[in-house]
């Protein structure tokens, strides 16, 4: 089916990103004037104005990859430079990039590039390293959102299949959907006709649970491998997308880089789900999704 995802006072003499900017483009222009600082996730969320849980779907949906693994990859990113430059030891370098003992910072480097950081220093090259850059929007932001719909709605109870991924590797959710599809209408004591994309349990590295569901009365009789999902009572902001399916993850980036702060609702830490209706053809890709975003009251 598819996949789900400051003030000029803040930095005294730096250039202040343009007022239309992207959430990410905002929170990527402050990760950079701070890279050498202590920052951590509450410190983003705060310089963007929104929560935790906000910041992290915003800038993960866009990016592809979990805001915090962004900021510590850009980190060894420009520690790799200052090595090939000839800087004179590796623990200067080391707690500037943030890390107290050279042992942990050999250890991060290496997972990140796959030599270490004397390696770096002895050939002073990092042509062959992947390096990562500054985040710059490559998603489209001529995306148009409708003004969301506000939805009152009880507790529900999900039951079907579900998986954990990250930002970076959740190209097995359209897998998971074709093993599901075969249970819909005939999961123990379905209710209706409609269909769940679930994302709940994130954490601050950018993993989550997606879950494949349909409503059930109560949790009696279901296979084993299914997940059982309550879903508390909530109220929603309700966007649309009318488009194929395949551009979703547009719709879903717009929603949570402009689209809730554009319609004044702060987002709540609570599940989020894509709703396929009966309207939904899911031979085709085609007849449009809702996608409901817990909002504060």
């Amino acid at each position: 089916m598819t996949e789900p995802s400051g003030t000029a006072a803040s930095c005294p003499g730096l250039p202040v990103p343009a007022e239309r900017a992207s959430l990410p483009e905002k929170v990527s222009w402050f990760i950079e004037h701070r890279l050498h600082d202590a920052l951590d996730l509450d410190a983003i969320a705060a310089f963007a104005g929104v929560s935790r849980y906000h910041v992290l779907r915003a800038f993960s949906a866009v990016a592809g990859r979990p805001l915090m693994r962004h900021v510590r990859a850009r980190r060894l990113s420009q520690a790799a430079r200052m090595l090939a430059a000839g800087a004179p030891d590796i623990i200067s370098v080391a707690l500037e990039a943030g890390y107290s003992s050279h042992e942990a910072f050999t250890r991060a480097f290496r997972e990140q590039f796959g030599v270490t950081p004397d390696d770096v220093r002895k050939t002073g090259r990092v042509d062959d390293l992947e390096l990562v850059e500054p985040f710059r929007m490559t998603i489209s932001s001529d995306t148009r959102l409708a003004p969301p719909r506000m939805e009152e709605q009880g507790v529900l109870l999900l039951a079907g299949l579900g998986a954990r991924y990250s930002y970076a590797g959740n190209e097995g959710i359209p897998a998971q959907w074709g093993r599901f599809a075969p249970h819909i209408g005939h999961v123990p004591g379905q209710v209706g006709d409609v269909s769940y994309g679930v994302c709940c349990n994130f954490d601050d590295a950018g993993h989550f649970d997606y879950v494949c569901a349909v409503e059930v009365k109560d949790f009696e009789d279901l296979p084993e491998e299914f997940t059982r999902l309550r879903v508390p009572a909530q109220r929603y902001g309700v966007f649309t997308h009318s488009g194929h399916v395949s551009a979703l993850p547009a719709t879903i980036a717009a929603i949570w880089n402009e689209g809730l702060s554009r319609a004044g609702l702060a987002a709540a830490d609570a599940p989020s789900f894509e709703r396929y209706g009966p309207q939904f053809d899911p031979m085709t890709g085609e007849g449009g999704v809702e996608i409901w975003v817990p909002v504060e009251t």
